[in-house]
């Protein structure tokens, strides 16, 4: 089958190739999915550049890529809960970096995959569970949020609109940074937005009328305003920032749970959680796909379509 492959750490994206690999096995307790749609995230092109090579062995050559929406075309022993036929999606992270999703089929272990549902299309369905599941536990980890003021860092990106929509849902006023060019997109979303850099923690607290009962950082670096804008009991949380633990926060890493995505597909179906497609890329165009990532400037998912 073709696949994207890198086969060393590298920050030259020239160093990803599409060539010819072996078929996936289908070990007991997995499912072979024909990917149809597979989502970027910005660890993606992290692992490639060797950043995570402290918490997670490679096996190269290295196929990238987390997420996947697909059509199961094999089971493995034991795997009675799918099959060959059924819709699918998954946050695909295995305990070793090497089978990934930007490839014409993948095997993954049941225990991560759900069903996708009707009213996403394969390419939302792709892009869902790694940024879904990351912006859902985050706010999970906020507690109880109805009627409560909510401050989100990065309120415009890949996690952070899903995080947005996720905590108006629970009844949350949410307060969203973001640029200029982003407001009215997250007016849509439910949000109050504000303009960050410089004087961030005023302008929140004007708009907020006091401090904020919670906070959600999505892009790092946003401790002192955190701090500066939350209620003294308040609760906050970061992926970005490990320091935030030093203040009675939380750093969140999200792992493989089908049921964790099937709570977001059921967010899906009933229309309470859209998913924003940036652009879509052929296996051809990852080397593109991880520099728009790298922009920083991406609205929406990135979608990989083998």
């Amino acid at each position: 089958m073709r696949a994207a492959v890198y086969d060393h750490y590298s920050h030259d994206l020239s160093g990803l190739t599409v060539r010819e690999v072996p078929e996936p096995k289908v070990f007991p307790g997995s499912v072979l999915i024909e990917v149809r749609a597979a989502g970027v995230n910005p660890v993606d092109w992290k692992l490639m550049a060797g950043y995570l090579d402290g918490l997670i062995d490679a096996q190269f050559p290295v196929i990238p890529g987390w997420d996947v929406a697909g059509v199961v075309v094999g089971v493995g022993f034991d795997t009675p809960e799918f099959a060959v036929g059924d819709e699918v999606m998954a946050y695909a992270r295995k305990d070793v970096l090497g089978a990934g999703t930007f490839a014409e089929r993948v095997a993954v272990p049941v225990h991560a995959v759900t069903r996708k549902p009707a009213s996403l299309s394969w390419e939302q369905a792709g892009g869902l569970p790694l940024a879904g599941g990351t912006a859902l536990r985050t706010i999970d980890s906020l507690g109880e949020l109805g009627g409560k003021t909510l401050l989100v860092h990065g309120a415009a990106g890949g996690v952070g609109a899903l995080a947005v929509q996720i905590a108006v849902n629970r009844g949350a006023r949410v307060i969203g940074t973001a640029s200029a060019a982003n407001h009215d997109y997250l007016r849509t979303l439910g949000a109050a937005p504000v303009q960050y850099g410089l004087g961030l923690a005023h302008r929140v607290m004007d708009l907020a009328g006091g401090p904020v009962d919670a906070v959600a950082d999505f892009v790092g670096g946003q401790l002192e305003t955190t701090l500066a804008v939350l209620r003294e009991g308040g609760s906050h949380a970061s992926i970005a920032d490990g320091t935030v633990t030093e203040h009675g926060g939380h750093h969140l890493w999200v792992r493989p749970d089908g049921s964790q995505t099937a709570r977001l597909a059921d967010l899906a179906e009933k229309g309470l959680l859209h998913v924003e497609i940036a652009q879509t890329f052929p296996l051809d165009g990852v080397a593109d796909a991880f520099r728009a990532s790298q922009s920083g400037h991406t609205r929406g998912k990135l979608i990989i379509v083998p």
